[in-house]
């Protein structure tokens, strides 16, 4: 699904992560690391919000940095603590997602119904609480039909209720094909999930530490 070739990530000519060679195959992928340790970078990488050195291969056939639009056609990212402009409401992102992404008929009003997002989204992301924020970035990571979603800390200010039904749209999404890379710095297990694999970063570089 991923492959990495001589990748590298710098900050100021200070290295922040380093993947000779890597193959991370489809499935459903938990990647742990303490606070700070790249994991967000990472995704913010595969997500074509930052620049890096060498290669990176999505299915083999979409080389990220030489193919942006496909690229950001294929990988969709739900961001930690996500931050949008105060004056726009959620439905008006929601649309302009939808409508970039080619979301089927229908998907946008179901991803809402099913993460609790209905009955904020008419109201300026301005007066959402973290919560809400978190909901709408769900909404927006699962629109279209992305080969990959990445989700950076999914479970934060999430209730138990968005948790299980999240949970139950990562298995739908998984059954049609799709893959996803999950993150998060504490240990916590996913008993609801059928992982594939559980990875961690530390010591600069992403390391496999459990298979299925």
């Amino acid at each position: 699904m991923l492959t990495f070739q001589g990748f590298s990530k710098s900050y100021a000519q200070a290295p922040v992560l380093e993947i000779p060679e890597l193959t991370v195959p489809a499935g459903i992928h938990w990647i742990k690391g303490r606070n700070g340790s790249g994991k967000t970078t990472l995704f913010k990488v595969l997500a074509g919000l930052l620049p890096y050195k060498g290669d990176i291969f999505l299915d083999g056939r979409v080389a990220l940095a030489q193919q942006p639009v496909l690229h950001r056609q294929s990988i969709s990212f739900g961001e930690a603590e996500p931050l949008y402009p105060a004056f726009i409401t959620g439905q008006e992102l929601v649309n302009l997602f939808a409508k970039a992404r080619q979301a089927p008929e229908g998907q946008a009003h179901h991803l809402a119904e099913a993460l609790g997002a209905t009955a904020f989204l008419p109201k300026a992301t301005g007066a959402y609480s973290s919560g809400m924020l978190k909901k709408l970035s769900l909404v927006l990571a699962f629109l279209g039909e992305p080969s990959l979603i990445l989700l950076d800390e999914p479970l934060i200010t999430l209730d138990t209720a968005t948790v299980q039904a999240m949970y139950g749209l990562i298995q739908e999404r998984h059954r049609q094909g799709t893959s996803f890379l999950l993150t998060s710095h504490q240990d916590i297990e996913m008993p609801d999930l059928p992982l594939t694999a559980t990875w961690l970063v530390q010591h600069q570089t992403l390391s496999l530490v459990t298979s299925r």
